[in-house]
């Protein structure tokens, strides 16, 4: 079956971008931990690990962002050593098919990967807010919830934002992360709204973006399966080098 490469696309002017990001969203409230309805099954069969090839699509950039205690880190600190999947949100979105649908499928994501032995240890997850006018470290860790618990090694889930929108720019523009404003003139006067086309990052231990996911291929299955791609991928690589090692 053939794979979606979703391009990456949707760049907006610098400076529009900036102001919005910094505007208000004013109505809505914190949607914590999104819930909803149980996730839809697969409607195909999806390629069994191994069996295919997820190509390198471009290296993950890199910036200045803030963890839960307020530490400002670089993001390359979330991006390496291990498999990592990591989506953009914001917390009050409540687009049932934008962030809510990213949440659950991590939820879901997480518990297969904490059940599996293959998988302990060797993925972790990265949830960045690209609205840091409201998103501020303390909303990321009520956000965040019991998540962030480091469930024995198994798995660790990273909720970072940035201090503000010059920070977070780099990084939406690097990982080609889509972000619109839609103007309400209802009231009579223009209100920004932010809003977005949800996309999931798979990045590999090297930190290179080998898959990027939209609504319409992100399930458990189909990103476990990538997941244990790349491991495989990892295995063969270690062990072709350790048999040239011994030539």
């Amino acid at each position: 079956m053939a794979r979606r490469i979703v391009a990456l696309g949707g760049t907006l002017r610098r400076h529009t971008r900036s102001a919005a990001l910094l505007a208000s969203l004013c109505w809505a409230p914190v949607a914590l931990g999104h819930r909803g309805d149980p996730l839809p099954a697969l409607d195909f069969e999806p390629p069994p690990p191994g069996s295919y090839k997820l190509h390198r699509i471009m290296a993950a950039p890199d910036g200045e962002v803030l963890g839960t205690d307020d530490r400002a880190q670089r993001l390359s600190q979330f991006t390496r050593d291990r498999v990592t999947l990591l989506g953009f949100i914001y917390t009050t979105c409540i687009d049932p098919e934008g962030c809510p649908l990213a949440y659950r499928v991590f939820d879901a994501l997480k518990e297969a990967i904490v059940a599996a032995p293959a998988l302990r240890g060797r993925v972790r997850f990265v949830t960045l807010s690209f609205d840091p006018a409201r998103d501020s470290p303390a909303v990321m860790r009520q956000y965040a919830g019991s998540r962030m618990r480091d469930e024995g090694g198994a798995l660790r889930w990273y909720f970072l934002t940035t201090r503000s929108a010059r920070e977070l720019m780099p990084l939406v523009e690097g990982f080609g992360q889509d972000v619109r404003y839609a103007v309400d003139r209802s009231s009579g006067k223009p209100r920004l709204e932010l809003s977005h086309v949800l996309k999931v990052f798979l990045i590999d231990r090297a930190g290179f973006i080998r898959e990027i996911y939209t609504s319409t291929f992100l399930h458990p299955q189909t990103v476990l399966n990538d997941i244990e791609t790349l491991l495989i991928e990892e295995r063969a690589e270690a062990a072709s080098k350790a048999a040239g090692r011994q030539q």
